[in-house]
């Protein structure tokens, strides 16, 4: 049988380097894990006993589509907390993780062939997971004077259906503030593109709340996740907002594509959401890491970076060292024992002068990394 063309997309390429890194611990070395996006912490204690409490009680069967109404609810009473938004519940959308939030939103608001754009460096699977649709991605080049994020300028003469705008960004850490999002916004408008925010790295902030769309319009569609702030990454749960004449038609499709989200996930994140003492010691570490990161990299040779100001990562200028990325990365793996993400997974054109390191571990972790990349550095 023939594949589909739709079918061809690339590698996840940090998928590619957690596999190596998987062989190179099965054969008994120790490896420091700075390529994966994902906290090194568990789901918190309250969600985990919630779900073992209620697995004695009730099947897990199928919920709703949309998601089950009391955690769609305490979503809503999320956006008065954070940002002072009052939402209607019936607006949020339970997912299989924010990947079925993609989905379900590229497949609700674009028909075959439109262009969406994306900016690069950005989430890789924003790219292919458009082109399984049979839409077609538009890598927007963002430049390090607009802390790579797209500006209004950027849409001029592209003909987009749509724009993707992540903030805080992966895999650069970098935010866009209020002023900056709502001139993205009315851009995308005036376009006629709809507007997409990803706002999965939310509550991961360092010196400036993350500013979410809603504060702003109500005519887009908002997207984040269990994963990241709430460390439930393996738990595939997520949510999306949309405006209130799109629920129907992104509830018949969820109904088909997903029937349900995970029962058992949205039982242990409604739980989650009441662990902010918790998460906030999570944050607490990531604080920790990231200064540790700002001083150790420039140290160890890697000093052309910028701040993060929120998610887990450093994106990192290399390409006075190499011009192919992934080979250094392999390197880096093999005589450092240290597993870093090659930028070509984030940016096509650029990525092989850049990495991306996540701090996302526990801090004994971050300094063993940051000792060893030191002394490869040293000797290469």
């Amino acid at each position: 049988m023939r594949n589909s063309i739709r079918s061809k997309v690339d590698a996840f390429i940090v998928m590619d380097v957690m596999e190596a890194a998987r062989r190179a611990e099965a054969g008994g070395r120790h490896i420091v894990h700075m390529e994966v996006g994902q906290p090194g912490t568990p789901a918190p204690r309250g969600a985990r006993d919630a779900l073992a409490r209620a697995m004695e009680r009730e099947a897990m069967g199928y919920t709703v589509a949309l998601g089950l109404p009391e955690l769609r609810a305490r979503i809503a009473r999320l956006y008065r907390e954070w940002y002072g938004v009052d939402l209607n519940p019936d607006r949020v959308v339970i997912t299989p993780g924010s990947s079925g939030a993609f989905i379900l939103a590229f497949t609700a608001l674009f028909d075959a062939g439109d262009r969406v754009g994306i900016g690069a460096p950005g989430y890789p699977s924003y790219r292919q997971i458009l082109r399984a649709l049979d839409l077609v991605p538009v890598d927007i080049e963002t430049a390090a004077e607009n802390r790579l994020q797209p500006v209004p300028g950027d849409l001029a003469g592209r003909d987009l259906r749509g724009l993707m705008v992540a903030s805080p960004a992966n895999p650069t850490g970098t935010m866009l503030g209020r002023e900056a999002l709502g001139a993205l916004i009315g851009a995308a408008q005036a376009a006629g593109a709809s507007f997409i925010s990803d706002e999965i790295y939310h509550g991961i902030e360092y010196e400036a709340k993350a500013v979410s769309a809603l504060e702003i319009t109500d005519d887009c569609y908002v997207i984040n996740s269990f994963s990241k702030y709430f460390s439930m990454t393996g738990w595939r749960v997520g949510w999306m907002v949309v405006p209130e004449n799109h629920v129907r038609t992104v509830e018949r499709l969820a109904q088909n594509l997903f029937i349900c989200p995970p029962h058992a996930s949205q039982v242990a994140a409604l739980a989650a959401m009441e662990c902010g003492v918790e998460l906030e010691a999570n944050m607490a570490v990531y604080r920790t890491n990231r200064a540790l990161m700002l001083e150790g990299l420039p140290r160890a040779g890697f000093d052309r970076i910028a701040p993060p100001d929120g998610a887990f990562y450093v994106y990192a200028d290399v390409s006075h060292l190499t011009d192919d990325s992934r080979a250094f990365a392999a390197e880096i793996l093999e005589r450092a024992g240290v597993a870093v993400t090659p930028g070509l997974d984030f940016d096509p054109a650029r990525g092989a002068g850049t990495l991306r390191f996540s701090y996302a571990r526990a801090t004994a972790d971050i300094e063993e990394g940051l000792a060893r990349l030191e002394r490869f550095m040293a000797a290469r």
